[in-house]
């Protein structure tokens, strides 16, 4: 590895660590690009259709970020970046099959576009570029990403199955997150911070950060998918709840039981009319469950942060605290 700049030290400033995630960002986007061509062209347009929708791009920013607690500018900062966000990508086509999504990003997703036979074969296609992506980037790299999918697939599987006999939906759904979530975001911070060559210690504290980060970003949606008026993020709200999802706010009002648990669970069992969905939503809006799934989600963001006090008082801390944060305080 190259010595590092002493301008990009984990001393950097703030804004300065701003100006270069952004600027990072911008050779991310291009790179995603490039990864996607091929010599079919249909292969290249269903590979590009989610690449080209956008996207907050969470993950490549937290790669880039924790660069900053090493040599920030090692350039396989935007291969793990790229790497990382090919496999979200993938499990996006994925997840919209089983859902029977139409909509991802506020546009039609790949399998309403296309159709489910194709939207699974992209979502390979773009986990077998991640890999190869990945591969250029040394062997340990290799073993985080491969680690990080087998844990997305294991989580999608345990989702499918639902929680075993005598286990406890809500700890079953908080494990689901954990491995569908948790695990890709806790690698895309292990791999920024292990490829700018931060101490070990650092990196195994941004991996926690990641985990806990990624979870309770996950629940930030559960409860946005409940409390938007309008359409966020590309999706309407009640969109789980059509989907008969049961997420940590519907188990907490099904674990209270009484009439509204009752009706809830009519409607997660198929009646999922636009009245009936808009009845639940009213149900769980006016339910402590709410409040007791937010202080949940509040329980991660506290725990991503205590985890960030293994690093010393570098300004990227401030900034990986302030993204910890902003996973629950946010409209989109």
């Amino acid at each position: 590895m190259r010595a590092a700049d002493p301008d990009t030290t984990p001393d950097a400033g703030l804004a300065e660590i701003q100006t270069r995630v952004r600027a990072g960002l911008v050779h991310v986007e291009q790179a995603l690009r490039d990864a996607v061509v091929t010599a079919d062209p249909f292969v290249q347009e269903a590979a590009s259709y989610l690449v080209a929708a956008g996207g907050k791009r969470l993950r490549p920013t937290l790669v880039l970020l924790a660069g900053h607690t090493g040599d920030p500018g090692d350039p396989r900062l935007v291969g793990a970046s790229v790497a990382i966000e090919l496999t979200h990508l993938s499990s996006l086509y994925h997840d919209d099959v089983m859902d029977e999504a139409e909509v991802r990003r506020g546009a039609r997703s790949a399998n309403a576009r296309y159709d489910n036979k194709v939207a699974v074969l992209t979502g390979d296609y773009l986990f077998a570029r991640a890999s190869e992506v990945t591969a250029g980037l040394g062997a340990e790299a290799t073993r985080v990403l491969a680690r990080a999918i087998a844990r997305l697939v294991q989580g999608q599987i345990r989702e499918v199955r639902g929680p075993a006999s005598g286990e406890d939906p809500v700890a079953h759904y908080l494990a689901v997150l954990a491995d569908k979530t948790g695990a890709l975001i806790a690698a895309a911070c292990r791999l920024g911070g292990r490829l700018a060559g931060a101490p070990a210690d650092v990196v195994e504290a941004l991996t926690e950060y990641g985990e806990r980060v990624g979870r309770a970003f996950q629940l930030g949606d559960d409860l946005l998918d409940v409390t938007a008026e309008t359409a966020v993020a590309g999706k309407a709200p009640g969109g789980d709840l059509r989907a008969g999802v049961r997420t940590l706010p519907v188990l907490y009002l099904l674990r209270r039981g009484g009439p509204g648990a009752a009706r809830l669970a009519a409607v997660l069992d198929g009646d999922h009319d636009d009245r009936s969905v808009a009845e639940a939503l009213d149900l769980l809006r006016a339910s402590p469950a709410m409040a007791e799934a937010r202080r949940a989600a509040q329980a991660d963001v506290d725990a991503a942060k205590a985890a960030l006090a293994a690093l010393p008082a570098w300004p990227v801390r401030g900034a990986l605290e302030e993204v910890a944060d902003r996973v629950l305080d946010r409209e989109v």
